[in-house]
């Protein structure tokens, strides 16, 4: 999952001397950053180092990343006016150090690891930028939607051209795969979503034109089939569904990545190794399972651990 190098050693060294969106914004250490899971674990596929409000800062919002809090925005998208200042710019205008980053990450890869690209999803993104910071029920976002949905459908159709547009420009850089992450989808309704984001998200998918990776968290089943339905390669399900429940939900013609408790992993071995044998179990040798955390890796996970698990999955994978 994103930001796989929090809890490593090496990558903490680069954050005390260079904040966040320095280092997405400076090729050589966002591949560096974006590289060290890969030589640290030997995992299958590097995971590009961003953060989901980037695109947001190529439009000309002012975001800071607080430690603890999350994403803060220095002034509300909450009217029409606001949305009518999102500028949409080509990325070759404001994501040219991404995308030189792309490029160096695909270089160092093996032909067999794949390489991640990263974007938010329409909603989870408007939400920051209406309420100004993470929330836990969103009610400045859905009052919005219910009682200005003009304003709404504007605010997600500037964010999906811009995101529509970076995806693309990620993956003709060298991405081989794409993941939406739509962090807060799970505070919705399956009929708010269908109306409300489903049309946005499938855009955005539809134009990466590589395999894609739709991932939201707090899903129920009807929730994954809505997002199986606007699309991706591949859907991802946090940890609190099981595995085989999630794909029946999303059906058969997917790709389901997920589901390890990424919590697990700060407790026995013994514990960890269980629950990842359930996942693996769950998935019932299937084509198409991409095995991964329900979320991403905790900054106080031992790396340790990390490299065990891999080499546990991968042994697993050789003896069915």
């Amino acid at each position: 999952m994103r930001q796989a190098g929090r809890s490593l050693p090496e990558y903490r060294a680069l954050r005390h001397k260079h904040g966040f969106f320095e280092i997405a914004g400076t090729p050589d250490l966002c591949a560096e950053v974006t590289l060290q899971p890969v030589r640290r674990h030997g995992v299958d596929a590097a995971v590009l180092f961003a953060d989901i409000m980037s695109p947001v800062l190529g439009m000309g919002v002012e975001v800071e990343l607080v430690e603890g809090v999350g994403p803060v925005v220095e002034e509300q998208i909450d009217s029409a006016a606001a949305v009518e200042r999102l500028r949409v710019a080509a990325p070759e205008e404001w994501a040219a150090p991404i995308l030189e980053a792309v490029r160096l990450v695909r270089a160092e890869l093996e032909p067999e690891q794949a390489l991640v690209g990263f974007c938010g999803g329409p909603f989870t993104v408007a939400g920051y930028l209406v309420e100004g910071r993470p929330s836990r029920d969103f009610v400045r976002t859905k009052t919005l939607m219910y009682r200005e949905p003009a304003t709404w459908h504007a605010l997600m159709e500037r964010l999906t051209e811009q995101f529509a547009q970076y995806v693309a420009a990620t993956a003709e850089a060298g991405a081989d795969a794409i993941q939406l992450f739509d962090s807060w989808v799970g505070v919705l309704t399956v009929s708010d979503y269908r109306e409300f984001v489903a049309p946005y998200s499938a855009r955005v998918l539809a134009a990466a034109g590589v395999p894609t990776i739709h991932f939201g968290t707090g899903t129920t089943p009807q929730l994954l089939a809505e997002m199986a339905q606007a699309g991706g390669t591949a859907v991802g399900v946090d940890w609190r569904i099981r595995l085989d429940e999630a794909w029946t939900a999303v059906g058969e013609g997917r790709g389901v990545q997920g589901n390890l408790e990424p919590a697990v992993l700060l407790g026995p071995w013994e514990r960890a190794e269980a629950a990842a044998f359930d996942v693996l179990r769950r998935a019932g040798g299937r084509p198409g399972h991409v095995f991964n955390l329900g979320h991403g890796i905790l900054p106080q996970t031992d790396p340790a651990v990390l490299t065990r698990l891999t080499e546990l999955v991968r042994s697993y994978g050789q003896s069915v």
